[in-house]
């Protein structure tokens, strides 16, 4: 494996050149003139419209200056004899060269500095967020831009150490390391913010804007969208104007661009905002400007433009929020997080439920830790795309993994004692890591994954430290072979080893990091071909990130399946399992029959189509009288709810191809009243009970979906069928139509009392009942109030808990039952097997 040299890099953009270099300058059009605070008097203010955009002069009019803190940039240096710099520079340090002061030989920490705290009100050049600030400057990087990663976390740990109250790192890297991560914790622990800069290449989060307590800065235009090169992802926190007019060498002044100007913006916020709250911690500085960013296209955070746009005058002005997400009471009014931060937020008692949702990239873990009061612990209920549910109680500083699918996923947070009365403030840190790839375990060349023998493509992940994933490809035809590995983020430096079994070996590693490595074997003669995929040595952990491995194997294949051109001759499939051809003539057509032992929903799937042919399939029952046909594609899914029988399929194509093969695989999952996932579940006699009187029905793809959380809408619906509800009510709510699917059930069980909505006049209608909910909905429809009196029925409820009544009726009657510990769960939610249960009980014992 080649080994590479890690380099910090500045980020700095220009348009036309390779990215994160330094530049003198770049010329701009025609000049907006903008207005700054009339007691400044700085004659170039006018070339600085990013101060506009994010309400600078508004929040002058509070407050100008943080002389009480120091502010280090650790950076190039800065020219120590700016006339609109010194006044406001305190001594630093040169990591470089010990011997020298740090004084700016490249112009990026001389530009980032004129954005925090150019003089301001003095007659010269422009103004700083900053009109008047300490300035620490901390040269960690080289001349040209360039620096090792020990120097960083170096200027760092200096910076906290020498009293620095906020760090201004406008640099980054692609790799995760223990080093840098250890220095961000230490920056934490010491109550000194961070803030960072994502980056300039159109891709991932940079660190250390990565870390989880770091402030990472994207880049806003003019049109307030996120700049199409501002590096985006999951741990952005809010973006700032890419452009800006700034300080420069020699004493002068220069447009430049890139995250590298819209961090220092963000610090120098934070600054002013500190001065109003001296009495704030670093994570709740970082919180406030969340708090009081601007949403840039869909509300709360997104992983373009994180919180939203930097806005100086509501950061100074607006009062620190213990709950910045508030109301989020309920799943419809859950806010979105992300998922690899750390954030801020309170319970306001016992009974107050948090809802959050957050978007994995790829299927994995998220991991949640709490930090608060080492009394209480929180209760987690988390359900993923797919509708899985999990159930568990955090405690403090212990991290709780919850597996996701990619795609939302929606967390409910409560205190695991309900009965407190105090507010609890805590943090989350949430963080993610990727699957693990479906070729593991394959780290050694022993345990290589044995391909099949044809061109492909498939994507694996680094999912472990130091993950190395090897591949067998059996060539069993003379022909030509050709590897290309891409990866989806700059994370990866990915690196290309290929062997033939006993013969010569190449190491493919020419490009920079998120480049793709290729390697062409003109000609390749039978045995077996070793493929390892790794990354460069000095990126070894886990990458939240897909690589892709394209095998183009050039040789005419031969049919495994032939003859098969007649009915009569069709191969026999077994269920599950993959099979593999070829069309080889214009006329070829391969028949296959499978067997189905009762009525199942079948599917039938057809892929590895080679790019230009199309191909058709044909379904037939057992007397070969046609079932369906599909339109020619380059890709078949077929879904059939199919009787017991002999059935075949004829496959064919608008042109022959030789060169690769296609993949076909019949797949069935047995019907039990209709269902295709009720078979063997612990509810499906109540569930088939209840479909036959027509009470409950599933969905179109023949599912019932047992486990997946019930609503609102649905459990109204269901109630309603259930006890033959006829009269309505006249509703109106906020949030319903009269165009929903359930509007009527709603109206009818609104009528009898059954249901009603919330103050907000809302009803919320997709929301998740729990299972206290559920019981009281039943109880209402059986016209039961509750018995005042009596044991508590249950260990997790007492007198003061508002269903108790309902609760001890319910178990008196011989209703509801609780778990084998004794504990009901009153606050899970309720599962659409749980419901159909229940109600199947209470309907039995009344007839």
């Amino acid at each position: 494996m080649l080994l590479k040299q890690v380099i910090v890099k500045l980020l700095h953009c220009i348009i036309g050149v390779a990215l994160f270099t330094s530049f003198s300058g770049i010329i701009h059009g025609e000049e907006q003139a903008v207005t700054i605070a009339a007691s400044g008097d700085d004659p170039l203010a006018v070339k600085q419209s990013y101060l506009k955009q994010i309400h600078a002069e508004e929040a002058w009019d509070t407050v100008k200056e943080n002389n009480t803190i120091t502010i280090a940039i650790v950076d190039t240096g800065v020219d120590l004899k700016h006339p609109d710099l010194v006044s406001n520079l305190v001594p630093g340090v040169n990591l470089i060269n010990s011997k020298r002061t740090p004084q700016d030989d490249n112009g990026h920490g001389t530009n980032v500095a004129g954005v925090v705290a150019a003089a301001g009100n003095n007659d010269m050049g422009i103004t700083g967020i900053l009109w008047k600030t300490q300035i620490m400057p901390i040269k960690a990087l080289e001349a040209d831009g360039s620096g090792g990663e020990a120097k960083l976390a170096e200027g760092i740990r200096y910076a906290v150490d020498h009293g620095a109250k906020i760090v201004v790192l406008s640099l980054g890297l692609n790799k995760y390391s223990t080093l840098m991560s250890e220095t961000v914790k230490y920056a934490e622990e010491h109550d000194v913010l961070l803030v960072a800069a994502t980056g300039n290449e159109g891709n991932s989060v940079k660190y250390p804007a990565a870390y989880s307590t770091v402030l990472a800065v994207g880049g806003m235009t003019a049109d307030r969208v996120a700049d199409a090169r501002s590096n985006k992802g999951m741990e952005i926190d809010l973006v700032a104007p890419w452009d800006v007019f700034t300080t420069a060498l020699g004493g002068s002044y220069e447009y430049k661009d890139g995250t590298s100007m819209a961090a220092p913006q963000a610090a120098a916020v934070a600054a002013l905002a500190w001065s109003r709250h001296p009495e704030l911690k670093a994570y709740q500085i970082r919180q406030l400007l969340r708090q009081t960013a601007d949403n840039l296209g869909s509300s709360g955070w997104n992983a373009s433009t994180g919180y939203g746009l930097l806005r100086a005058d509501r950061a100074v002005n607006e009062a620190p929020l213990l709950d910045m997400y508030e109301p989020n009471n309920r799943k419809d009014q859950a806010k979105s997080i992300s998922i690899s931060k750390m954030l801020t937020a309170s319970f306001s008692d016992g009974s107050d439920p948090d809802w959050y949702y957050f978007d994995a990239p790829y299927d994995g873990t998220a991991q949640l830790t709490f930090d608060l009061a080492a009394d209480q612990q929180v209760a987690v209920q988390h359900t993923d795309v797919t509708g899985a549910f999990t159930s568990v109680t955090a405690i403090p500083g212990t991290p709780v993994n919850l597996k996701v699918n990619k795609g939302r996923s929606y967390v409910l947070l409560q205190l695991a004692n309900r009965n407190g009365k105090q507010e609890v403030p805590y943090k989350l840190t949430t963080a993610f890591q990727i699957y693990r790839d479906q070729f593991e375990d394959n780290d050694r060349q022993f345990k290589a994954y044995v391909l099949p023998s044809k061109s492909q493509s498939l994507t694996g992940t680094f999912h472990q430290n130091e993950d190395q994933d090897w591949f067998e490809f059996p060539v069993e035809q003379s022909g030509s072979l050709s590897i290309e590995v891409s990866a989806d983020t700059a994370r990866m430096d990915l690196v290309l080893f290929v062997q033939k079994q006993g013969e010569k070996a190449y190491t493919v590693d020419e490009n920079e990091d998120g480049g793709s490595e290729s390697l062409v074997l003109p000609q390749v003669f039978p045995g077996n071909y070793y493929i390892r995929i790794t990354n460069v040595k000095d990126y070894a952990f886990p990458i939240a990130g897909e690589y892709t491995l394209k095998i183009n194997y050039d040789v005419k294949q031969m049919d495994p399946n032939e003859p098969n051109n007649r009915s009569y001759q069709a191969t026999t499939v077994s269920l599950g399992t993959a099979y593999y051809g070829l069309i080889d003539k214009v006329d070829d057509m391969d028949w296959f029959q499978f067997k189905l032992d009762e009525e199942s929903m079948t599917e039938i799937e057809l892929t590895d189509v080679p790019d230009g042919s199309t191909m058709f399939l044909a379904l037939f029952d057992g007397a070969l009288k046609p079932v369906y046909n599909t339109d020619g594609a380059l890709e078949i899914r077929a879904a059939q709810r199919l009787s017991a029988g002999t059935y075949y399929v004829k496959l064919n194509a608008n042109q022959p191809f030789d060169r690769s093969l296609y993949q076909f695989i019949v797949n069935a999952k047995p019907l039990t009243g209709g269902f295709s996932d009720i078979r063997g579940h612990w509810a499906q006699d109540a569930i088939l009970s209840m479909s036959a009187k027509q009470i409950v029905n599933g969905y179109d793809n023949y599912t019932f979906r047992p486990d997946q959380t019930i609503t609102r809408a649905e459990a109204t619906a269901i109630l309603g069928r259930a006890f033959q509800l006829t009269q309505s009510k006249a509703i109106a709510y906020t949030d319903l139509t009269t165009k929903h699917w359930a509007y009527d059930w709603i109206a009818r069980a609104a009528g009898r009392g059954i249901i009603d909505g919330y103050p907000d006049r809302s009803f919320a209608p997709d929301q998740p009942i729990s299972r206290m909910e559920m019981t009281s909905m039943m109880a209402r429809s059986m016209n039961i109030t509750g018995n005042q009196r009596g044991a508590v029925p249950f260990t997790d409820v007492d007198d003061q808990y508002w269903g108790v009544g309902i609760l001890r009726q319910m178990k008196a009657g011989g209703w509801i039952g609780g778990y084998a510990n004794g504990s009901f769960r009153p606050d899970q939610q309720a599962t659409r097997a749980e419901f159909i249960t229940m109600l199947t009980q209470i309907l039995g014992n009344r007839s």
